[in-house]
């Protein structure tokens, strides 16, 4: 018997999730206008390791869609597309030095070593604002976002969410946490 990685899949679980990516990709064609399923499949059994990442961002509520295709590096890109922030990603902090700047009540995690263990990472503000295009994402609650290092050399982080019809992008301190608010991640394959 072969030993397998806990970065890997079996079989059956990647058959269910390409089953899973394949309906969410055809029940929201608005999201990936021109792009088709049978060359996504293609990409991602071609790189089999990514599906790993896919099915975290899956199991912690991120409900992962293409949203884009790069001619320059033949890449299909998906973000986090669940209506709300991520519900298995909520209540962290920014940044391990934000976890670790908290005396007490500390989170459980924090995002950016999530995103990375999730082997994915946060979407900028621009791509936020490009998911926002796409449909009305975070109406109750909201997502931290990859913050410049100006911000957060000062101490802060910023998040976005969207109300009254309108993207905002907020700041707080980085060691910050609440119950309505994760992160969206995205994915190169």
């Amino acid at each position: 018997m072969t030993k397998r990685n806990n970065k890997e899949l079996a079989s059956k679980q990647q058959k269910e999730l390409l089953n899973l990516l394949k309906d969410r990709f055809e029940k929201n064609m608005s999201r990936h206008k021109g792009l088709t399923w049978i060359k996504v499949q293609t990409k991602l059994e071609a790189h089999i390791e990514k599906l790993w990442s896919l099915n975290e961002m899956e199991r912690t509520g991120g409900e992962p869609d293409v949203v884009g295709y790069d001619k320059n590096t033949g890449e299909y890109i998906f973000y986090d597309c669940s209506a709300e922030s991520p519900a298995g990603r909520r209540s962290i902090c920014y940044d391990k030095e934000a976890l670790d700047s908290r005396k007490e009540n500390k989170p459980k995690n924090n995002a950016i070593e999530l995103a990375a263990s999730m082997g994915i990472s946060l979407l900028t503000e621009k791509q936020y604002r490009e998911l926002q295009e796409l449909g009305n994402f975070d109406t109750k609650t909201s997502s931290w976002v990859e913050t410049p290092a100006a911000i957060r050399k000062l101490g802060g982080a910023i998040f976005c969410d969207r109300r009254y019809n309108t993207v905002f992008t907020y700041h707080n301190g980085a060691e910050s946490y609440y119950a309505a608010r994760a992160f969206r991640g995205k994915l190169r394959v």
